[in-house]
């Protein structure tokens, strides 16, 4: 018998040392990942500090001094355009937009997760249908229609373009999420005397919260991001953040810092949404898929 044990604990030794060195090779490798998917945002970052004839020698100068001409640049200190407006009016596209997705959402994942309808995986298929349109078959329609309707340059038809346009995968994500909700705690409610307003306020949101933040952060970056129908259908009242960028893309040349520069800016309230919530973030990207 003290054989047989000490077989069997050298064999656990063995399987203990095995799992932790396929761990610590998994780990290295998932840092590996990172950094190469990083190393482009640091080469933008130290680019934008840069002037521009340090930041278009090849190979780059990684000693040139630095300096803050390419956002002095952007934010219009030498004269050029301010970047206020579009910043503002990218801000308002995705915050209202992202808002009116999740207020449609949200009743439409109930009804196909704990309510379900007849058919239901045919609705969903329904909705994931409609991503499968190229998007650039429905801009000369799109802009036809805001042509004839006066919409042209306008903010909230960006709106209503990115609520549409975000809405079939917010259901797809959210009835994932719904469907983990216990049905107990809805009867529960429901034999309290709630009505559906009040169920999906303060029974289903808090619960499924983590779904919700993943699929609102999801729909933000798809809106704040978008620019094929804010470069056709905007001019100079409604111009978006993207929109905006492009135009440092002149006949004259790429100023690449000043380009840089706007990125590094542009990107930080996705960075900082994402960073705010990334604990939000996994739960609801991982919510069912452990159990």
């Amino acid at each position: 018998m003290s054989a047989v044990a000490e077989r069997t604990a050298v064999r656990r030794t063995a399987t203990v040392r095995t799992r932790r060195r396929r761990g610590a090779g998994l780990g290295l490798l998932a840092w590996l990942i990172a950094v190469v998917f990083f190393l482009p945002i640091a080469w933008m970052a130290l680019t934008s500090f840069h002037s521009e004839t340090d930041a278009a020698t090849n190979p780059p100068s990684f000693g040139a001094a630095l300096t803050l001409d390419g956002y002095r640049d952007f934010f219009g200190a030498g004269g050029g355009a301010s970047p206020w407006p579009a910043l503002i009016n990218s801000m308002t596209a995705s915050l209202v937009s992202t808002l009116c997705v999740l207020l449609l959402a949200l009743p439409a994942a109930y009804a196909l997760s704990v309510r379900p309808v007849k058919k239901w995986t045919d609705v969903l298929f329904f909705f994931l249908s409609t991503k499968m349109l190229p998007v650039v078959a429905g801009l000369l329609p799109i802009y036809l229609f805001a042509k004839n309707t006066g919409m042209l340059d306008n903010i909230w038809l960006l709106v209503i373009l990115y609520t549409s346009m975000n809405l079939p995968i917010a259901v797809w994500m959210m009835q994932s999420f719904l469907a983990e909700v216990p049905v107990a705690v809805i009867e529960a409610a429901q034999i309290d005397g709630a009505r559906l307003p009040t169920i999906l306020a303060r029974v289903v949101a808090p619960i499924a919260l983590p779904g919700i933040a993943a699929t609102a952060l999801i729909c933000f970056i798809f809106s704040w991001n978008e620019l094929l129908f804010a470069r056709v259908l905007t001019g100079v009242v409604a111009e978006t953040a993207p929109v905006f960028l492009t135009g440092f893309i002149t006949s004259q040349g790429l100023f690449l810092a000043k380009v840089c520069a706007a990125s590094l800016v542009i990107s930080l309230p996705v960075l900082a949404a994402g960073f705010a919530a990334q604990d939000k973030l996994v739960q609801g990207l991982s919510l069912g898929a452990v159990k």
